[in-house]
């Protein structure tokens, strides 16, 4: 009986010799070693051939621009575009927002797959001809530039609810109104990119007010429009 069992062991190692230690051996050469079926599904979900990440699909809007014309999230479809939440009147952090965008527009102008959608959080205020006058004033040269008004509370939920970036009113602080100073980037199929840190995590959204945050987020427009 021993014998049998040591022939019934011997062939099952055989067996699984034959069949996984080559696949063992090819994981090690990939280096995917620790992965599996759903860990590797996962990967494929993070990252295309740019290496940017894929958030998810950006939040639908419909609003009305500075030419009192109606723009959705259906205007961009086929375009690369930075989302901004703003008001006109800020006192703050917008100015320098705005300058930013204008830099980012500059470098992509006359690209008609590149666009800006710049959304007022004090939109009782920033009317259409308020905002006309807001992209004449900071140098709005693009058609693809749209700064956008419309319900307040629509535009709030846009913003802490579809991209999860904040907004809200403060009637303590400077300008009335509090918001992030990130800007948001959406590929061609209106999903919502970004890049990883230096640790492999998403980084979400971009930094509007540094430099460096500028100089990512158009290194990343280049590689989306090329995709």
């Amino acid at each position: 009986m021993k014998n049998k069992s040591y022939i019934g062991l011997s062939f099952i190692i055989l067996v699984f010799g034959i069949i996984f230690i080559p696949r063992i051996i090819n994981r090690i050469k990939n280096g995917t070693v620790v992965q599996g079926d759903r860990i590797d599904a996962i990967s494929n979900h993070k990252n295309s051939e740019t290496g940017l990440r894929l958030i998810g699909p950006a939040p639908s809007f419909e609003l009305i621009n500075q030419d009192k014309v109606k723009i959705s999230n259906e205007t961009y479809k086929g375009k690369v575009y930075v989302v901004e939440f703003f008001f006109s009147t800020c006192p703050s952090i917008c100015p320098i927002m705005n300058k930013n965008m204008v830099d980012i527009q500059n470098i992509f102008f006359g690209n008609p797959n590149f666009g800006i959608a710049s959304i007022s959080i004090n939109p009782e205020f920033d009317t259409s001809e308020v905002l006309k006058e807001h992209a004449n004033k900071i140098g709005v040269k693009s058609s693809n530039w749209h700064m956008l008004t419309g319900d307040k509370q629509y535009i709030f939920n846009i913003a802490n609810k579809g991209f999860n970036l904040y907004a809200g009113e403060n009637k303590n602080v400077n300008g009335g109104f509090e918001h992030s100073g990130l800007f948001a980037l959406i590929d061609k199929q209106g999903n919502i990119r970004c890049r990883n840190d230096k640790f492999g995590n998403p980084i979400l959204y971009y930094d509007g007010l540094e430099k460096s945050g500028v100089k990512a987020i158009t290194e990343d427009i280049k590689k989306l429009l090329n995709e």
